[in-house]
């Protein structure tokens, strides 16, 4: 089988551990990683440019299909002097004062925002990450993007109480792939016998136990 199976990716989502279970299960068919804005993800799929892709809820399904995977905890990040870092964890009420940036992808479906509004709206995370580095204002995100912007000056706390980020597997509607399927079961954590994965391995029967011979 020569397909390649092309997979977009939220940043911050890390789908190594899929990876690795695919190149053993399917390595006749290479898995092609694609880094893409979140919401980019869901028009490549519905143009064929990608077989699936890792989003975050909430998501337009008009023709997709998504199965909702984990839910990320929310952290504000701060430089690593700042008087949020006395806490273990805080509230949206203890940024009420603070100025919060709010990027153009921000992946948060906020109904009201944490705190007082910044100065700009940056179009990017990372450009966000750097104006609070420069101490210019904090900035609310799940927490795997405050880890993949992680800098030696910043630092986050959990905010307990603000809307947390889900991440999903989507694809296009329709008649669901063999690999597609494939790839759902490897997600899901079923085993390579699976009965939703691929063809399974036919258990092994056992010879019956030959009977003793009673003696005569």
């Amino acid at each position: 089988m020569t397909d390649v199976f092309r997979l977009a990716y939220a940043p911050g989502v890390t789908p190594a551990k899929w990876a690795a279970v695919w190149a053993e299960r399917v390595p006749e068919t290479p898995l092609t990683l694609m880094t893409v804005p979140a919401a980019d993800i869901p028009g490549l799929l519905r143009t064929g440019e990608a077989e699936a892709g890792f989003v975050r809820l909430p998501l337009d399904r008009e023709g997709l299909n998504a199965i909702p995977l984990y839910v990320e905890t929310t952290v504000v990040v701060v430089p690593k002097d700042h008087a949020v870092t006395a806490a273990d964890e805080v509230t949206v009420a203890d940024l009420a004062e603070e100025d919060v940036f709010h990027p153009l992808d921000d992946t948060i479906d906020w109904t009201a925002r944490p705190g007082q509004p910044a100065f700009e709206r940056p179009e990017t995370t990372a450009e966000a990450i750097e104006l609070v580095a420069a101490g210019a204002g904090l900035l609310v995100v799940p927490q795997s993007l405050a880890r993949l912007h992680h800098r030696k000056d910043l630092t986050y706390r959990p905010v307990t109480d603000a809307p947390q980020s889900q991440v999903a597997l989507a694809w296009p509607a329709g008649e669901t792939s063999d690999l597609m399927e494939e790839f759902i079961g490897i997600v899901r954590g079923r085993t390579a016998n699976s009965s939703r994965g691929r063809t399974p391995t036919p258990p092994t029967k056992k010879k019956p136990a030959k009977k003793a011979r009673r003696p005569r």
